[in-house]
């Protein structure tokens, strides 16, 4: 069988061919419809897909490209779907109180947006976090959308002891790619 993506070159760590076959073979039976016996795959699903790592693994950058594709075709349908169950009103309001909450925490004060970490415990380095959230704040005041779902779901923090919570930071990011894909 070809391989469906390119694979990692020489030490590089890619991932693993299998894994991601069988998660896209199910998004391709979760799209088409065949498997409506079980629980339909989402946006969100495909956002939090995630596999293991090893040597000769597909290139990441090439399987992360593809998810985010993928992740923008769900979120398209179910988009579409919503709007024709409740009207373009009730999508709008959603987004809008979506907007306000993510507002919300990020103009909280630099340092205190999210709960942090334990003493003996790291998190996302609190200033790289802050400083992406004032640039996302930014675009929001600019009423544009600068930045592409993919530059939200591919930003690394660095960690540092008693750092931001990740889970809380990662759902907040989570709620910002949705207002992208949600104004566009």
């Amino acid at each position: 069988m070809p391989n469906s993506f390119p694979l990692a070159s020489g030490a590089q760590r890619g991932y693993h061919p299998e894994q991601v076959d069988d998660f896209l073979a199910l998004a391709r039976t979760a799209y088409e419809g065949a498997g409506a016996a079980s629980a339909p795959m989402t946006a969100e699903d495909v956002r939090r897909a995630a596999f293991g790592v090893k040597r000769g693994g597909y290139a990441t950058r090439y399987v992360d490209a593809a998810l985010d594709r993928l992740e923008e075709v769900f979120f398209e349908r179910e988009r579409r779907a919503r709007l024709r169950a409740e009207g373009e009103d009730a999508w709008w309001e959603e987004t809008r109180q979506l907007l306000s909450e993510v507002r919300g925490r990020i103009q909280r004060q630099k340092g205190k947006r999210f709960r942090r970490r334990g003493i003996f415990a790291t998190g996302y380095r609190r200033s790289q976090v802050d400083a992406f959230l004032d640039r996302i704040s930014e675009m929001f005041e600019r009423r544009e959308l600068g930045l592409k779902p993919a530059e939200v779901r591919d930003v690394v923090f660095h960690s540092e002891w008693r750092g931001y919570d990740e889970d809380q930071v990662d759902a907040l990011l989570d709620s910002v790619v949705e207002l992208i894909l949600a104004t566009r």
